[in-house]
């Protein structure tokens, strides 16, 4: 009864707030105190929604379908890279600044870079959405592999514990809390990441709906995709965080956020 009760407590206020924001849109709308075809009224979004819900379903699955690939194989190449840059000897110093690089050079610059190489299909865009959901998991689990308890490390070298046990007992346990925080950052990235991958060249997903809408001076259709990329990425973001609950029973209720 009561973690309903703390959950509820975190759910009202942000919902709360989302209805009277849309509830104040709807309102400004009814006055006319913009433009239609600028600013449609949430009501007529979701009715434009309703009324081609086949087709933006149909580009509703290829866009999850695209950020599922893409947050899993991001999670993986993060996890993998973490572990091997922590393991070896002197890898850090050499690659860590090369994964900082990489976030230097802009999306947009990469995806048809990526095309070029790769052509049109779902390759190139399952990368780059891999490329922007590593790193994030990569940074937080490499902190949490270094920031292990010093002393507890020391008994256990001392004792004779060598490196690859000591990091499957000690230190892969005390970074799982890490690779959580990686983990949410990329869910919440790995959409927006899909969306912008779909605008650089393909007709299929909600980033293409969104520009082949915008074309056609159809906002109620653009504002129907972003509300439903806004949904997948909350969803995706719970979901990683109902495996964190799940998965992180030895900690704290208050501690698990």
């Amino acid at each position: 009864m009561g973690n309903k009760k703390n959950v509820w407590s975190k759910i009202w206020p942000p919902a709360t707030l989302m209805i009277v924001l849309l509830a104040g849109w709807q309102i400004a709308a009814y006055l006319e105190l913009f433009e239609q075809w600028l600013l449609p009224s949430p009501f007529s979004i979701v009715e434009e929604a309703i009324q081609v819900w086949p087709r933006l379903l149909d580009h509703t699955k290829a866009t999850v379908q695209l950020t599922l690939i893409g947050f899993v194989g991001g999670s993986a190449v993060g996890f993998v890279l973490a572990a091997l840059l922590h393991l070896i000897p002197g890898a850090r110093t050499a690659v860590y600044p090369l994964l900082v690089l990489t976030q230097n050079v802009p999306v947009i610059a990469i995806a048809p870079i990526l095309t070029m190489l790769l052509g049109w299909g779902l390759l190139p865009k399952a990368l780059l959405v891999i490329m922007v959901c590593f790193f994030p998991i990569t940074v937080a689990m490499l902190n949490g592999l270094t920031n292990t308890d010093a002393q507890l490390r020391n008994y256990l070298q001392m004792i004779g514990i060598r490196r690859f046990r000591l990091f499957w007992h000690l230190e892969l346990p005390h970074a799982i809390v890490h690779l959580f925080s990686g983990l949410k950052i990329a869910a919440s990235y790995s959409v927006l990441s899909a969306v912008v991958a779909e605008w650089l060249g393909t007709n299929k997903g909600l980033g293409a709906f969104m520009l082949i809408s915008s074309k056609g001076f159809l906002p109620d259709r653009v504002f129907a995709a972003v509300f439903i990329i806004v949904a997948l990425s909350l969803s995706l973001f719970g979901l990683v965080t109902l495996a964190e609950r799940l998965v992180i029973r030895w900690r704290p209720e208050k501690e698990v956020k």
